[in-house]
């Protein structure tokens, strides 16, 4: 069979699983009942699933784990976190507690400016683009009124809008630069709506520039959209103790394990090979919690690893140093997040972890988020410099290799107490497995 065709968006779920079975699966049966065997039995909720996208066939499904005993600028938290890899939310908790008896988390927003470009061509006088710009500016925020007025009356809005010659890296290519405050949204739609008007009238009201020859009238408006580069939506999140109050057992003084965490940091701010896996493990806590608060991690991941090269090198997102004694860890990190819209009002789970966070704001989120990924990454380093990290990893990752070769709930329960003192591997796991089934 054909595996192209024609009108495949126009066909029901039904209808959609039914070809996609037919064409690409041997075994039809097996197919369908797993596609269908996770859609919801409450027909509305799964309704609204299946509006979220396009083409929707199925749920795909994510464990919702909560890591608890956060405590962030005096304030407990217990937070949601939506990932499928084993530990993550293992290592959270155990930073949490960590934390917890050291003073907790201190966290602050240093800015929230957010970032939008209207990208355009023009082959005439410069200093004629300029008085051009400054004379249309006001006219740019003025016909965008409609688009605003809801977002003003809470206190955001456009903020400013600079022209920028880019002509030294492409001949004729020029910016609008707007700079935003969304508030509680993460405000994508707003930002785009703004921009398109802005290029409208941007384009329009060049005709009209007395100034400008025909030639110069003629601005090409490439494309208009918003950044998720957004080095000025930041935020930082830190903890501080004595190097003695680190100590938790006796194999390591607090200021022996201090300096080892202090040159595992200095490592990732040096090597890239080291700060890539250094940094996707902080995204391992962000992204989860990211995903639990129905925001987009793709532009989160995007933006936060463009800023980790912004000075011409990727680099670690966290910092650690030693003064007089004290231990400071800490984290600045871009974070452009949303508490309303998008799914933050639709999804239920999500619904259920943002009240499970106290209904926060935008930046207390930014705050919440933050510490996820220090507190992350804190928990990787602490096993990298004393244990390792696979001791930790591969008990947590035995119930998976377990569930792959279907064991049963005995075997689970004596193999589970047979790695607590063994060295957990696949080939280990694989082979105590078949002695006990023998």
């Amino acid at each position: 069979m054909s595996k192209t065709i024609a009108g495949f968006s126009k066909l029901n779920k039904s209808e959609k699983i039914d070809w996609i079975v037919n064409t690409y699966f041997s075994n039809k049966d097996i197919a369908k009942s797993i596609l269908k065997q996770y859609w919801n039995t409450n027909e509305k909720l799964q309704q609204l699933h299946d509006e979220f996208i396009e083409n929707t066939i199925t749920n795909y499904y994510l464990p919702l784990g909560v890591a608890p005993n956060f405590l962030i600028n005096d304030k407990l938290h217990t937070i949601p976190m939506a990932i499928e890899e084993s530990s993550v939310v293992a290592a959270a908790s155990k930073a949490a507690k960590f934390w917890l008896e050291r003073g907790g988390f201190k966290t602050s927003v240093i800015s929230t400016t957010k970032i939008g470009q209207v990208h355009f061509m023009y082959n005439g006088d410069f200093d004629k683009l300029v008085q051009f710009f400054n004379s249309v500016k006001p006219k740019l925020i003025e016909d965008t009124n409609t688009i605003t007025a809801n977002m003003r009356k809470r206190g955001g809005g456009i903020l400013d809008i600079e022209l920028r010659d880019k002509t030294e890296d492409i001949s004729g290519y020029y910016q609008l630069h707007a700079s935003f405050e969304t508030l509680d949204a993460m405000g994508a739609n707003f930002i785009n709506s703004c921009l398109e008007q802005f290029a409208k009238t941007f384009k329009t009201e060049a005709f009209n520039f007395e100034l400008f020859s025909d030639e110069e009238k003629q601005i090409d408006i490439v494309m208009s959209i918003l950044s998720n580069y957004v080095p000025d939506c930041l935020v930082r999140a830190e903890v501080n103790c004595h190097v003695d109050d680190l100590v938790e057992n006796n194999t390591i003084s607090g200021k022996a394990f201090a300096e080892k965490f202090v040159q595992a940091v200095t490592i990732a701010e040096k090597e890239p090979y080291r700060a890539v896996t250094h940094n996707k493990g902080i995204m391992n806590g962000i992204d989860a919690v990211i995903l639990a608060t129905g925001n987009d991690f793709r532009a989160i991941e995007a933006g936060v690893h463009a800023y980790a090269a912004r000075n011409g090198q990727y680099s670690s997102l966290t910092h650690a140093k030693i003064e007089n004694d004290i231990f400071s860890f800490w984290i600045e990190i871009p974070l452009a997040l949303g508490t309303v819209g998008g799914l933050t009002g639709l999804h239920p789970l999500v619904k259920l972890s943002l009240e499970l966070l106290g209904k926060p704001s935008a930046k207390e989120l930014m705050q919440i988020v933050a510490v996820a990924g220090l507190a992350q990454n804190f928990a990787a380093l602490r096993s990298l410099t004393t244990t390792g990290i696979q001791q930790g990893h591969m008990k947590m990752h035995l119930m998976n290799i377990l569930n792959q070769f279907e064991a049963s709930d005995i075997e689970k329960i004596t193999l589970t107490e047979h790695f607590k003192n063994n060295t957990v591997s696949h080939s280990a796991v694989v082979e105590a497995l078949h002695k006990l089934r023998s």
